[in-house]
């Protein structure tokens, strides 16, 4: 073998248990007994320390090209392998060109070859003028595409109304590829004031709900797949729960900040906090962790969606909407499952296997033989405040947080791959 590791506690699809992870030309070949003899030209003994597999992140906005001062690949690619997570999905958005088409795509794609530290793979985006170009970026190997109901922030990303969406689902349900939706109804959001209340008030629940139930109907009528993005309203989960049941095929997410912050805790100008749809009270958050227990939702991934400086700036009727937050993904959920009485391997389904599920990456998020041998040393007792990250720019809503769950190493089957839907059966 290249390499083994031990562990007490080594995290497979069957749970965790004490074990040895085999590991050769970058797969898992096997997972045997703790105390195997076996010849490896590396072999590791974690003891006490956790074996995970390493998390995949579905929601990251890395904004380059066109936006790198944002963030970038080397330093989001950093940010995630240090919070252990060894594969990210890059949104269409953001970056100057959206991938929008398939020239656009091969931007992007030259943009991080050479500067990726982990596994990336991309969305394509579902705007109003690129119908025609739905089924090449498809074949090209985006995994599925983005839209908007309600305005992006960004005037190249246009959001689709009913009929667009409508034209978007009828073409997707023919090639049997995912939209992942940003759902809020632009008609139940108002003007929003400088203040958290304000802004908050001015971004209902009311929205969330009105647009989810018009997806829903639409992806019925057209047999087509689905996928909520970062629900922040617990509003929307009977609705999902019940298309479900109902035989509608469509999944959902949630986000960090919406499981461990709440309004009645964001401070007077704290604009690291603002992001889109917002963070609630804590009565809505126990019911998205209630929705999670239930598995309407399905995964937890950041949406990482981060800015300069200058752009938090400002009232939250002024700054930008998005959280920095790719490192702390796992410290930050685990600090939060464990003091509601989740296990660990309840966090490494929610943010390694059900994504990668979501997006058919077979190879992704579990520790089996024939999976790429992404493994993460996790120390889940030991606590650490919050200072310095890899994102590009520092600010963070979880800045002097006291968390609990260090990544101690990172193994990749090699770390850089650009990933494409073709490569994962």
């Amino acid at each position: 073998m290249d390499l083994v590791v031990r562990s007490d506690a080594v995290h497979t699809p069957d749970g965790p248990r004490p074990a040895t992870v085999c590991v050769r030309d970058g797969r898992i070949v096997e997972v045997v007994d703790r105390s195997a003899t076996v010849e490896a030209r590396e072999d590791v003994d974690l003891g006490g320390l956790a074996l995970l597999p390493g998390l995949v992140d579905t929601h990251v906005h890395v904004n380059e090209p066109g936006r790198t001062e944002w963030e970038g690949f080397a330093t989001a690619t950093a940010a995630a392998r240090a919070g252990g997570v060894t594969t990210i999905l890059d949104m269409p958005l953001n970056s100057l060109p959206p991938t929008t088409t398939v020239a656009a795509l091969e931007v992007k794609r030259a943009a991080a070859r050479g500067q990726a530290l982990v596994d990336v793979g991309f969305w394509g985006g579902a705007v109003p003028d690129n119908l025609g170009d739905l089924a090449a970026l498809h074949d090209a190997g985006v995994f599925g595409f983005k839209c908007f109901l309600a305005p992006s922030g960004v005037d190249e990303f246009p959001p689709l109304d009913r009929t667009q969406l409508d034209s978007v689902l009828s073409v997707l349900s023919t090639i049997d590829a995912l939209l992942i939706v940003h759902a809020e109804d632009p008609r139940e959001l108002t003007e929003s004031g400088p203040s958290y209340a304000e802004f908050l008030a001015s971004r209902p629940p009311s929205a969330e709900h009105r647009a989810v139930e018009k997806l829903l109907e639409l992806v019925a009528r057209h047999s087509a797949r689905a996928h909520v993005l970062h629900v922040s309203s617990a509003a929307a989960l009977s609705l999902i729960a019940d298309a479900r049941a109902a035989g509608v095929r469509i999944t959902a997410e949630t986000c960090p900040h919406y499981l461990t912050l709440a309004a009645s805790r964001i401070p007077v100008g704290g604009t690291e906090f603002k992001c889109c749809p917002p963070i609630r009270d804590e009565a809505n958050q126990d019911q998205l962790w209630q929705g999670l227990a239930d598995g309407v939702i399905d995964c937890v991934v950041s949406d990482h969606s981060p800015s300069p400086p200058d752009l938090k700036r400002g009232g939250f009727d002024q700054a930008w909407g998005g959280i920095s937050s790719l490192q702390l993904g796992l410290p930050v959920v685990w600090t939060e499952a464990r003091r509601r009485g989740h296990p660990l391997s309840d966090v490494v389904r929610w943010m390694a296997s059900a994504p990668a599920d979501l997006v058919g990456l077979t190879r992704k998020g579990r520790i089996a033989p024939g999976c790429d041998a992404d493994l993460v040393a996790f120390a889940p007792d030991e606590e650490f405040v919050v200072g310095r990250l890899h994102h590009r720019h520092p600010h963070t809503p979880y800045a002097g947080a006291r968390l609990r769950g260090v990544v101690h190493r990172t193994w990749q089957r090699g770390g850089g791959t650009l990933l494409t839907r073709e490569e994962n059966p």
